[in-house]
């Protein structure tokens, strides 16, 4: 379960990245795996400034998918 829940919550977490981001989406499979590197980025920042909660692990890794996907846009030289 705990694998399952993890997909989920990247998939949200990089999908609201994406939507706050204004970047054009990376598909289910892009926005899982952008949601749970951005969960990690966001922790290591944030520690649990939105708190222990889905919604706080949401948001955290949402500022992380944004972080990355800025970094990303950065590398590339093109808008992800």
């Amino acid at each position: 379960m705990g694998l399952l829940w993890t997909l989920l919550i990247g998939a949200l977490a990089g999908w609201l990245g994406s939507q706050l981001f204004k970047g054009g989406s990376l598909g289910l499979l892009g926005n899982i795996i952008v949601g749970i590197i951005g969960g990690f980025i966001g922790y290591w920042l944030l520690g649990t400034a939105f708190g222990t909660s889905i919604i706080g692990q949401i948001l955290t890794g949402a500022v992380g998918a944004i972080i990355l996907l800025a970094v990303i846009n950065l590398i590339s030289g093109r808008r992800v």
